[in-house]
């Protein structure tokens, strides 16, 4: 079922700059992609890889790594601002009784014994 040349053409646009050899292996890679996240819910990480994909073929290797490096890393920095305030904002609501462990868990997208965690209870 793989992806077709016209569509990969379609995705790429005018101004590529790829050879019609970059083009064939980039469709292979394509297809290399879609049996690995072959779940229709894997739509964004199919086409993360593939924008890696085309990406490595026309940046500097050492730029792309060192980008996606720094995104990564920003990535983590900021999930862990996010859960240290979850964690104030779960132990100030659930000790002031306007939330409950299990109602603050599902909002915030966190699993209960987490919430349990943050309270001292596990």
């Amino acid at each position: 079922m793989g992806m077709q040349r016209h569509e990969l053409e379609a995705w790429l646009g005018d101004d590529h700059g790829l050879t019609e050899d970059q083009i064939a292996e980039l469709l292979r890679t394509a297809d290399e992609i879609d049996e690995r996240y072959y779940d229709e819910d894997d739509d964004d990480d199919r086409e993360t890889a593939l924008t890696a994909a085309y990406r490595l073929m026309v940046e500097a290797p050492e730029d792309l790594v060192a980008e996606l490096a720094a995104e990564r890393t920003a990535a983590r920095i900021a999930e862990r601002k996010a859960l240290i305030a979850l964690r104030q904002v779960a132990v100030t609501r659930i000790r002031n009784g306007d939330a409950t462990e299990a109602g603050f868990a599902d909002q915030a997208g966190v699993d209960r014994m987490s919430v349990r965690k943050w309270l001292g209870k596990r």
